[in-house]
């Protein structure tokens, strides 16, 4: 027996073009990435410690980046060019425990934002494979 084929203009993601358009645009990606800040603020030290008192500029960068990564307008390419996500976070000790703490907070912004299946699952998937593309360090003690 076959497998059923997806319907037509199913997507792991959900039945809209991008993930973009299926989290609701702009307005629910700014609620999504402004409910991070608000969630590292509140409950991560260690990643709070990683920005500037004034986040606004992290806020827009994340911002600018998922637009683009989710299939929305590439604001982020548009403003600073290709994101070079290893290259931008160096300056920074990530270890596994920096990105397993990274993606806690997204997905409590996520819960937050009531981000619905299959989105949901599909966001968790790649947010984390991104999390773990910035690791540079094994103990997170050290960059490099």
């Amino acid at each position: 027996m076959y497998p059923e084929s997806p319907p037509v203009g199913s997507h792991p993601w959900g039945n809209a073009p991008t993930p973009y358009e299926e989290l609701g645009g702009e307005q629910v990606l700014r609620e999504l990435v402004d409910r991070f800040y608000d969630v590292i603020a509140a409950d991560s030290p260690a990643l709070r410690a990683m920005h500037p008192a004034d986040d606004t500029n992290s806020r827009r960068n994340l911002f600018d980046f998922l637009s683009g990564w989710l299939g929305g307008p590439q604001l982020y390419m548009e403003r600073k060019g290709h994101p070079r996500l290893r290259m931008r976070h160096l300056p920074f000790s990530i270890g596994e425990a920096e990105a397993a703490e990274w993606m806690s907070c997204m997905q409590h912004a996520l819960d937050e934002t009531a981000v619905a299946e299959p989105l949901r699952s599909y966001l968790d998937t790649r947010l984390s494979q991104t999390a773990d593309h910035v690791i540079n360090t094994a103990t997170g003690d050290e960059p490099g």
